[in-house]
């Protein structure tokens, strides 16, 4: 075991604090008031860190100024939760009815706080540390919020690196990929618009329910005979809202899709097939259609040098069984990928061993993985800014 992660052993029972205060308290995406809040009043109280508050509505930037180095690296944690009833029997459940994390934002928060707590105290690297604490990561708004209210001109930084836990993966294990890792994700809605009527006089309606079904079977055409079987990509209809009674005929029908691509030519190749689908199935059933673009997605890209150079830190660190450096890939996606685009980096994997999939109501982070986690995030830190 390495001396930084005995070390942040020894701390774990702050850690562990912040966690299950976090978990207690989840807010959901740009409503993260009290979390950054609480956040900010921990960064404060570790007394080295100049803390920025309200960058990108709930964003917060920590930076620490050691020695004479001109280097400077952001480490990025998310930090909101999800709108779904928890289903654990812990001592620290949310307290807040239909709101979780259940993605373990909570955790990755958690880590980089006990790495700071780490870092001020020893001040082992000649450089400027920033930490990211970043809103609304499930919506994809954080980072495009963040980056938009001039995240890399007020805080420069040469790279930027982030970290997620992942259920399947060997506990405690950190894993790294080179080059893209995870798809692209597009938030569409699309309102369909008939004309409603009583459910015993159909031909006195245009029904957009009958639209919308048949727009979802078209919907599945759109991988299945454009994008080659050699790639990724998936068109999913996560929701489907009209009407009110059996027996009456809805005026409209909202449908809203995920789409998730991992090429940037599958990405305009797919969208553009959606959207000649959408409008020529409401118009073959008299409807009009109206799509709702939202945060257009990205690849999150791994730059494959700093990839590399991040999992050599890792090991010597954690040990040669504890780092993987042929990471898995995932269709599900991450707004760190924005961030990635601004700046070399990389983002890894951190094994939460066998539980329940993030989004599940019965997920839980394993706490053995949180000192890894912030050992990681010390190691790196003292690694690049040497």
């Amino acid at each position: 075991m390495s001396t930084i992660l005995k070390d942040i052993e020894q701390q774990q029972s702050h850690i562990n604090a912040w966690f299950e205060h976090l978990h207690s308290h989840p807010e959901l995406a740009m409503q993260e008031a009290g979390t950054a809040e609480y956040i900010a009043t921990v960064l404060r109280g570790l007394g080295e860190f100049e803390v920025v508050t309200g960058v990108g509505k709930h964003g917060i930037v920590a930076s620490l100024k050691v020695g004479d180095g001109d280097k400077s690296i952001a480490l990025r944690a998310d930090f909101d939760a999800l709108p779904i009833q928890e289903s654990n029997n812990l001592h620290y459940c949310s307290k807040t009815p239909g709101l979780s994390h259940l993605c373990g934002h909570d955790g990755h928060t958690a880590m980089l706080l006990g790495a700071a707590k780490h870092l001020a105290e020893t001040k082992n690297f000649n450089g400027t540390l920033r930490l990211f604490f970043q809103p609304a990561e499930e919506t994809m708004q954080g980072a495009p919020a963040m980056i938009a209210d001039g995240l890399f001109e007020r805080f420069p930084v040469d790279n930027v690196f982030a970290m997620h836990n992942m259920p399947g993966l060997e506990l405690g294990k950190l894993y790294f990929t080179e080059g893209d890792t995870m798809a692209a994700v597009d938030s569409w809605e699309v309102v369909l618009t008939g004309k409603g009527g009583h459910g015993a006089f159909p031909e006195l309606a245009v029904d957009p329910v009958v639209a919308g079904s048949s727009l979802v079977m078209a919907l599945q055409s759109v991988v299945a005979r454009n994008v080659a079987p050699s790639h990724s990509a998936v068109v999913t209809v996560g929701a489907f809202q009209a009407g009110e009674a059996g027996n009456v005929i809805a005026h409209t029908a909202t449908l809203r899709l995920s789409i998730r691509t991992t090429t940037a030519s599958d990405r305009i190749l797919v969208l553009n097939n959606i959207r000649r689908l959408v409008h020529q199935q409401a118009e073959s059933f008299g409807c009009s259609a109206e799509i709702r673009e939202g945060q257009p997605g990205a690849v999150l890209h791994n730059d494959p040098e700093e990839t590399r150079k991040a999992a050599q830190i890792a090991r010597a660190a954690l040990g040669e069984d504890k780092v993987s450096e042929k990471g898995p890939t995932y269709l599900g996606s991450e707004d760190f990928a924005f961030m990635l685009q601004q700046k070399k980096g990389t983002y890894c994997f951190l094994g939460n061993g066998d539980s329940k999939f993030v989004h599940h109501p019965e997920y839980v982070l394993n706490k053995d993985i949180l000192p890894i986690g912030a050992a990681y995030w010390v190691a790196l830190a003292e690694g690049w800014l040497r």
